[in-house]
């Protein structure tokens, strides 16, 4: 489906109601048609007896348009689910569960904030493509003390105190700007965690302009471009990332009022999710539905458990 809502006015007229919302959902999660999930056959007929929930001629299957989805046993009406994802996808700067209430007559912090969370582990798409040609990388770290740290922190690239994190800019040769981010929250700054954010975010032709701290020589199948920083100031040789750290800085002190360490990939993906599609924020709405389609359901206890990446 190529056309979005660009208001709140035409997305009110084109998802009235639940029945608009499922058959978009359908058509985002089987854009050619019907398949079954157990036998693959692409002939069926929509019940009448069940909502939005097609029945498998070949294995007799039931199986509605949210089941296996991030949408998955959801108790709440599917014109809600669109009205959330509209408003996470398209306000300049996002909205958190705190305001989420208001906004939708939601009964409890609980469910706008399970709603928020779900939506939010539906930002990053399974194959999206690495970044490529000159891209930036370098680190930065929010600060963030807990009962354990001093409460000065620690110095430098000292981890007492902060939550570090390693972010990657495109470099766009035509001067447009900044081009794709990624954002990665890492245990610390050596090779062995700043390896692997490189090997699964640039693609193999890519070339990486870093400082010259010692972790980033050496990462496989990534031509390195280190600059030796010296006494000049950071951003003037990582300009990009350093204006993506700061922006990212302002939009969590703005929506979140801080970030915690607990689920801050989440928030760093969403950030990522919002930053990539800036220039075409009303897009993200059928990005972040047709994520969240092909997206395992979470639950509960999977979103709040401490292994947990939403």
């Amino acid at each position: 489906m190529t056309d979005v809502p660009g208001s709140l006015i035409e997305f009110q007229q084109r998802f009235p109601d639940e029945a608009a919302c499922a058959a978009y959902l359908a058509a985002v999660r089987w854009p050619h048609g019907f398949v079954c999930p157990r036998c693959g056959h692409s002939k069926a007929w929509l019940l009448q007896t069940k909502a939005w929930t097609y029945e498998c001629a070949g294995c007799h299957k039931q199986t509605s348009v949210t089941a296996g989805t991030i949408l998955h046993a959801s108790k709440l009406p599917l014109t809600l689910w669109f009205w959330a994802a509209y408003l996470m996808a398209t306000h300049s700067n996002g909205i958190s569960a705190l305001q989420l209430p208001d906004q939708l007559a939601l009964g409890s912090y609980k469910t706008a904030w399970l709603l928020c969370a779900k939506l939010r582990a539906s930002m990053v798409a399974p194959n999206r493509n690495p970044l490529c040609g000159l891209v930036e990388v370098d680190e930065t770290k929010i600060a963030c003390r807990s009962k354990k740290d001093p409460p000065a922190g620690g110095g430098g690239r000292s981890h007492q105190g902060k939550i570090l994190v390693v972010g990657a800019v495109e470099a766009q040769d035509d001067g447009a700007g900044p081009g794709r981010i990624r954002l990665q929250e890492v245990p610390d700054y050596s090779s062995a965690s700043l390896h692997p954010f490189l090997a699964a975010n640039l693609a193999p032709s890519a070339t990486a302009k870093t400082d010259s701290w010692s972790g980033y020589p050496g990462a496989p199948g990534v031509h390195h471009d280190p600059h030796t920083i010296g006494k000049m100031a950071a951003h003037i040789v990582l300009p990009w990332t350093h204006r993506v750290f700061s922006n990212r800085k302002t939009w969590a002190l703005g929506v979140y009022h801080g970030l915690r360490r607990k689920h801050l990939q989440s928030y760093l993906d969403e950030f990522v999710f919002r930053f990539n599609r800036r220039h075409h924020r009303h897009a993200g709405f059928r990005s972040l539905l047709g994520i969240a389609a092909g997206h395992v359901p979470f639950t509960y206890k999977m979103l709040i458990s401490p292994e947990a990446t939403a």
